[in-house]
């Protein structure tokens, strides 16, 4: 059994994320979202899709990258959208 890091519940059935910054270990998709999801800079919803990247900052979608008055807007893949 292994320890969520957002909650502290104590789970058989925990599961492990590996990310860049190293492992995480979780008791949900729920606390994984809340402890790792990007918040988006313009509504404040987290962004469990894609989303988009304007110069170096995140956005759930184009539309609140537009009204936070990006021009240019970048994919997870960096195309040019």
């Amino acid at each position: 059994m292994a320890t969520c890091e957002t909650c502290g519940n104590d789970y058989d059935m925990s599961f492990e994320v590996h990310t860049r910054g190293g492992v995480h270990v979780f008791d949900s998709f729920e606390c994984a979202i809340q402890r790792l999801a990007p918040i988006c800079e313009h509504c404040g919803v987290r962004i469990v899709g894609h989303g988009v990247e304007a110069g170096r900052r995140w956005f759930c979608c184009a539309n609140c990258a537009r009204q936070e008055g990006a021009t240019a807007i970048v994919d997870h893949v960096g195309a040019a959208v």
